[in-house]
């Protein structure tokens, strides 16, 4: 980074990960508004610059809320170090977003998506989606977290799991029943005949032998459903990965 502003923006995102949050998506969409920033040749961020972006074509009202949300941030912070810089008012973009209703998975539900990844190619994709989805649905954890599980961060001798750097940078212990310990050795024997030289400590992998991809991940998890019959049950409530956490 250079300039500044991406100095400002450099400094922003190293305070608020210190604090715990990732913050991926509103690097990026901070670095593009900088950009037009200097596109339009303005020194510093103004209600005016923040909300013509905010509203540039593509995406609906929640999508330009978030983008100015995240400019927003950006302004307060920076306004302690620069005086000239002006905060958006909180709401100039109205939105109401829909927040989705959890969808509870029965366990016939549970069982007939285990059956419905048997279909997919490769026995070790099916092993990898049959083992996530257990997992999933008897620990609460996220999906991220599991993917970034490691062979270090299981211990099955004591039924416990590691999850390292979760929501906000916490780490916690998660006990697990005897019988989820055993399928996951089951798996991490299966995964070591079918992929001796995969060069990741990553529990769940691919195919290729790589770490899954969250993006793979929910882009399966899509086909899954479908092949298990399962439905939206409203508009606000429809079967994500996410709810295999209630």
């Amino acid at each position: 980074m250079s300039g500044p502003l991406r100095q400002a923006l450099a400094g922003y995102l190293s305070v608020r990960r210190s604090l715990g949050y990732k913050l991926a998506r509103p690097e990026k969409l901070l670095g593009q508004f900088i950009s037009y920033l200097e596109e339009q040749g303005a020194a510093t961020v103004t209600t005016e610059h923040a909300l013509a972006w905010s509203v540039l074509p593509g995406g609906d009202a929640s999508w330009h809320a978030y983008r100015l949300a995240a400019v927003r941030g950006f302004a307060i912070w920076l306004r302690t170090i620069d005086p000239d810089a002006q905060v958006p008012p909180a709401q100039l973009i109205p939105s109401r977003k829909l927040r989705a209703t959890p969808y509870l998975y029965a366990d016939d539900d549970i069982t007939a998506l285990i059956t419905a990844a048997a279909s997919l190619r490769f026995p070790l994709r099916v092993a990898t989606y049959q083992t996530l989805i257990g997992v999933l649905a008897v620990t609460g954890m996220r999906v991220g977290e599991a993917i970034a599980l490691d062979r270090g961060d299981v211990g099955l001798d004591g039924c416990v799991l590691t999850v390292r750097e979760g929501k906000h940078g916490k780490s916690r212990l998660i006990p697990v029943h005897d019988t989820t310990a055993r399928a996951l050795d089951g798996y991490l024997k299966l995964r070591d005949g079918l992929a001796p030289d995969a060069g990741t400590p990553a529990v769940f992998i691919s195919p290729a032998g790589t770490r899954l991809l969250y993006c793979n991940v929910h882009a399966t998890w899509k086909r899954l459903v479908a092949s298990a019959g399962l439905t939206p049950r409203s508009a606000a409530c429809r079967p994500r990965i996410h709810d295999l956490r209630h």
